[in-house]
């Protein structure tokens, strides 16, 4: 416990930004997610073509690799951001892939009749998209989204290596203390269990109120 206990504020910034990672990558990885969804089911083949190389691309990336290209790539661009920024840029990019995936197995659900009759009262894609088909396809995209974020929050701990204040980096300062590599690594896995049970409880609140009942 002493590892715990001397060490309050090293652990809570550590989660503080494990938690903003999770956070803020979630809700960009969300919003390009649903709109590379959106081009892949899209009438337009450049649009098609877009979110296919997307998804394609990034999905076959070890994500490393992509922390690699970001964090110390674009600074060579002159693209100057805090690493945490990177970071987020990283993890959201990465998960949209997924989260599109998810998204566009849901779209595939809702019967074609559906957006047929929402194009006949003269609704535009985009219209048909957003008011008819997606708030259908939500319904059955819960789990598998809220699957999709908690192994967002798990990859995050990569973001210590680049500098970025998160839980796993703790590590690193507790280990130049002298403390036990496992009672360190114990209380770190704690801290990652209190982020994935909340998002699963969060996902869990989501789907018993708007899922598809099964």
């Amino acid at each position: 416990m002493d590892v715990l206990t001397h060490n309050w504020s090293l652990y809570g910034k550590g989660l503080l930004g494990t938690v903003e990672l999770t956070v803020f990558a979630s809700l960009l990885a969300l919003v390009l997610g649903v709109i590379m969804a959106g081009f892949r089911v899209a009438p337009v083949g450049s649009l098609r073509a877009f979110g296919t190389v997307w998804v394609t691309v990034l999905r076959n990336t070890p994500l490393t690799l992509l922390f690699f290209a970001v964090l110390l790539g674009l600074p060579r661009f002159g693209l100057a951001l805090p690493f945490n920024v990177f970071a987020i840029l990283a993890l959201g990019c990465y998960t949209s892939a997924f989260i599109c995936e998810a998204v566009r197995s849901g779209i595939n659900t809702v019967p074609v009749g559906q957006g047929e009759a929402a194009r006949s009262l003269g609704m535009t894609f985009g219209q048909t998209l957003g008011a008819v088909v997606l708030p259908q396809a939500f319904r059955t995209v819960i789990p598998p989204v809220g699957s999709t974020l908690i192994a967002l929050a798990k990859n995050s701990a990569i973001a210590g290596s680049f500098s970025v204040v998160e839980l796993l980096g703790t590590y690193k300062t507790l280990n130049e203390l002298g403390y036990s590599i496992i009672w360190s690594f114990l209380w770190i896995a704690v801290g990652y269990l209190i982020v994935t049970l909340t998002i699963s409880a969060l996902f869990n609140v989501l789907e018993k109120r708007w899922g598809v009942a099964r």
